[in-house]
């Protein structure tokens, strides 16, 4: 086996199948600039967009964002309203391009305490890309992990109360069936960019074991090199066998642009 083989076959065993980001850093990128934080939100949408079209192209089986915590409504009012027009426009703006690309859209989280006008959107984003067989595109949104995982015991309560379930039953396997994303696999590679060291609330459940990643970059300077430096550190982590992260990084910008 040639070495440019012997790449290829480590990176291609050893591709995460779900990557999850913390997009941190739209409003420090506003404000470096003298720019009202919403610009750094809008600037953001860039990177999305970046990141979605590069991961869906690597193969990635699932991507999912951290668009908006449910810590986030302690923020001030005019950046939350700012923030559910930008999300409202987003979604009219890109789920007919997802849907040509063959990505399925969902967004994850309590969704009832968004305005009837938006839930409505989110559904209609849902349904149109519920059928494609591509990558599944989660966004996260008026989400926590704690959240995620009560929701998921209040549900198992409910069929303990009903006797449709017996307390013996309850496993780590049941519970991951009540969680939002339980047709999802755990998460392999959690992204966090803007420079904290934090899982913030964000998929507790899920990144059991996933590999961290952290970077000082903010999410609007984050693009399709970042992430190709974030999947490549994970494969060095993973499988190397004495080939350098550099090689790695190489043949995945190979094998994107030949795809």
């Amino acid at each position: 086996m040639t070495l440019p083989d012997a790449i290829s076959d480590i990176a291609n065993q050893s591709m995460p199948k779900h990557v999850a980001i913390i997009m941190d850093g739209n409003g420090r990128w506003a404000q470096q600039r003298g720019k009202i934080r919403v610009a750094g939100h809008k600037a953001g949408v860039v990177s999305v967009r970046q990141v979605v079209s590069i991961a869906s192209r690597m193969g990635i089986n699932a991507l999912t964002l951290f668009a908006f915590s449910s810590e986030n409504w302690r923020r001030p009012e005019t950046e939350v309203s700012a923030l559910m027009e930008l999300f409202m426009f987003v979604l009219a703006r890109e789920v007919r391009k997802l849907h040509d690309s063959n990505i399925r859209l969902r967004v994850v989280g309590d969704i009832h305490g968004f305005s009837e006008r938006l839930q409505k959107k989110i559904r209609e984003a849902e349904a149109l890309t519920g059928s494609n067989t591509g990558m599944t595109l989660n966004i996260a949104a008026n989400y926590g992990g704690r959240w995620d995982i009560v929701q998921a015991t209040q549900n198992i309560a409910v069929k303990l109360a009903n006797g449709s379930l017996r307390p013996e039953q309850i496993d780590e396997a049941l519970l991951a069936e009540h969680l939002s994303m339980a047709d999802i696999p755990d998460v392999d590679l959690l992204i966090r960019t803007g420079g904290d060291h934090r899982i913030s609330n964000f998929l507790l459940w899920q990144i059991a074991y996933a590999e961290l990643y952290f970077t000082p970059v903010l999410w609007p300077d984050f693009g399709e090199e970042q992430f190709l430096d974030a999947i490549a550190s994970f494969v060095s982590r993973e499988r190397r066998f004495g080939c350098t992260g550099d090689q790695i990084k190489n043949w995945l910008i190979s094998s994107v642009k030949h795809s």
